[in-house]
């Protein structure tokens, strides 16, 4: 009998759908199965998953997640159809879903994802897009299987390239603002530990925020600021610095990046 569901490739985003997927309540070899050529690193996973199903190669499944580099994707992508799957979620940055149809064959469903690191921690966000051959339930699949970790967005796939700028380098943006609070708390005295607690809670209290109380970044952020006060003379200054627009820029960058690295 099939396996439900074959992960290809056991590195840290194969790891984070499997902790996310088995807290789902997905269990047994039956269910689930990770394909890692390496090893040690299969001998980690068992560490961390008593239980989980592991292979060195390709095994028969329903469907598969395509979790591996790149340059690795065609091997596996004809290693996934040899082994008969019949749709596949990858979430291989930058290859479109023509190119992977090619490798897997017309009888193979694809859907393509974007993913972010948060994935990790079970707070990623995705957005997934269907190949030419991929319908509804297919996408409903991919749904079920990434919302393991996060949340999942529908968009065409022209727009993963700006979901790749947006989503998926986001959380380095968010790094780098954050490095820079540390650093500004320090300059102003506070000890590195003391400003690297705050920040952390400050950026994490503020997502909590957002994401439920219902409020627009634009009407919280007007809650906080009392006229003539603090939190105005630091916006003026990050106003003045252009900062909206340096990321502005950055969101675009990197989208064009990813648009010449899917041509490549």
């Amino acid at each position: 009998m099939a396996t439900r569901l074959e992960i290809v490739g056991g590195g840290r985003m194969g790891e984070a759908l499997v902790a996310g997927l088995l807290e789902a309540g997905w269990a047994g070899p039956d269910e689930m199965v990770v394909v890692e050529p390496v090893s040690a690193r299969r001998d980690q996973l068992a560490a961390r998953f008593p239980g989980l199903g592991l292979s060195g190669t390709a095994v028969d499944a329903e469907g598969a997640v395509l979790a591996v580099k790149p340059g690795d994707a065609e091997a596996a992508c004809r290693a996934i159809a040899g082994a008969g799957a019949a749709r596949v979620l990858s979430i291989a940055a930058g290859v479109p879903t023509g190119r992977l149809q090619v490798w897997l064959g017309t009888g193979v469903r694809v859907v393509r994802a974007m993913p972010n690191t948060p994935a990790l921690v079970g707070a990623g966000a995705a957005a997934i897009a269907a190949g030419a051959t991929a319908g509804p339930a297919d996408l409903d699949w991919a749904e079920g299987v990434l919302g393991a970790v996060g949340v999942v967005e529908r968009v065409p796939e022209s727009a993963l390239d700006a979901v790749t700028g947006l989503s998926g380098s986001g959380p380095a943006y968010v790094f780098l603002v954050a490095e820079a609070l540390i650093e500004a708390g320090v300059l102003n005295g506070l000890p590195r530990a003391t400003a690297s607690a705050l920040v952390i809670q400050t950026l994490a209290g503020s997502a909590k925020l957002l994401a439920e109380s219902g409020d627009t970044p634009e009407g919280l952020r007007g809650a906080v600021t009392s006229p003539g006060g603090t939190t105005a003379a630091g916006l003026r200054v990050l106003e003045n610095r252009a900062v909206r627009g340096a990321f502005l820029e950055a969101v675009t960058a990197a989208t064009e990046r990813s648009r010449e690295l899917g041509r490549g």
